[in-house]
């Protein structure tokens, strides 16, 4: 896949980017005490690889239909903008800016207008509709692992080339990296109506494969602090209920199953990977044992609507499908919603289980 190259000028005047550097320092020593982060520690950047949850709008640049730079997308977002951020209003990467005491927002490292100071306190990667498999992100003509591991690898050259090799050095092992991947291998590719494969437990095995892989590849470029996030309830999405859940609309218990079983791979995985690699930190984060009280006890957590996305009719509508056209459908009050479209959650739940989880497992990424 062709990659948009960026020719923005980097700057090389050294004593403007040692103030800023400085300046950084400073702020996110400062972010670090509110967000809660350990004594003595701080997060110079977050760096996120995944799919749509992740993504803040690198789609946008991709031709490709997996978009949502369009209404009703971000009604919520500051300005109402619609900025290819799968949600009403923020997803879990600018949360995680948050979390980890960075920033307010996670920018899209395909973003035309990324300035250096962005990189320096990190981005996203993402790709919306992307996965582990390669197959999975090539039917939809998003950016792979690998192509997102290319990103970061330029990424890494054009911070050099603003700090010296040894800040870049200590930006990069002390920075957090998040891995989000799975749901549409086991939905699309899968699951799907093209599928080559009859054994999820031989998939599976090839997906933590492939998760090794990546995890390897960026410890050698550096990265220390690593979370991999579980594949969600797939199986009790709005999408999923409505093509798998019959008549009635239950969760369509395989997909949940093979959630099950691939994060059960996953977490002996990061367990695995902590003990080989020197010095790493790799945590995995629970999202489907998070996740599922929400839907299954939805008023317990201020929620009135868990079978359904805000979008449209909530039952099939989700990125190109969810547009301008079901604006007047569309649910008034999407705090009531668990879902914003058929596949997504809403900023609400969002931040309900990125606070959950990071309460239990902050401290282990130091």
């Amino acid at each position: 896949m062709e990659i948009p190259h960026h020719n923005r000028h980097l700057s090389s005047n050294s004593s403007i980017s040692m103030f800023f550097v400085s300046a950084l320092i400073l702020w996110v020593s400062a972010a670090a005490m509110a967000a809660g982060l350990p004594p003595d520690v701080t997060v110079p950047a977050v760096f996120v690889f995944g799919d749509s949850i992740v993504d803040p709008g690198n789609n946008n640049q991709l031709k490709t239909i997996s978009k949502c730079n369009f209404p009703p997308y971000g009604r919520d977002f500051a300005g109402g903008k619609a900025t290819g951020r799968f949600s009403n209003g923020k997803v879990p990467s600018d949360m995680l800016a948050e979390i980890f005491g960075v920033k307010e927002l996670l920018p899209a490292y395909l973003d035309p207008n990324l300035q250096i100071q962005d990189l320096l306190t990190g981005v996203s990667f993402a790709s919306g509709a992307a996965g582990y498999d390669p197959k999975t992100s090539k039917i939809t003509r998003v950016l792979s692992l690998s192509d997102q591991l290319d990103l970061y690898n330029q990424s890494i050259a054009r911070i050099k080339a603003e700090v010296s090799d040894e800040k870049a050095a200590s930006i990069l092992s002390q920075s957090i990296y998040i891995v989000c991947l799975g749901s549409n291998d086991i939905t699309k590719t899968f699951f799907g109506p093209f599928s080559r494969h009859d054994n999820i437990s031989s998939y599976t095995d090839l997906m933590v494969n492939w998760s090794s892989s990546f995890i390897q590849e960026l410890y050698g470029f550096g990265a220390r602090r690593i979370g991999v996030i579980s594949i969600p309830p797939l199986g009790c999405v709005p999408a999923l209920r409505t093509l798998r859940g019959g008549f009635k609309r239950n969760c369509f218990d395989d997909a949940n199953n093979a959630a099950i079983l691939f994060n059960s791979k996953l977490s002996s995985l990061a367990n695995s990977l902590k003990s080989q690699l020197s010095g790493s930190k790799i945590v995995y984060l629970d999202v489907y044992n998070t996740f599922l009280p929400l839907i299954q006890n939805s008023s317990q957590y201020g929620f009135e609507v868990s079978t359904q996305g805000c979008c449209g009719t909530g039952n099939l509508e989700v990125s190109f499908l969810c547009n301008s056209f079901s604006v007047f459908m569309t649910c008034k009050d999407d705090e009531k919603y668990v879902f914003w479209d058929s596949f997504h959650p809403t900023e609400k739940a969002y931040k309900i289980i990125m606070d959950q989880i990071f309460k239990d497992k902050m401290n282990n990424f130091f």
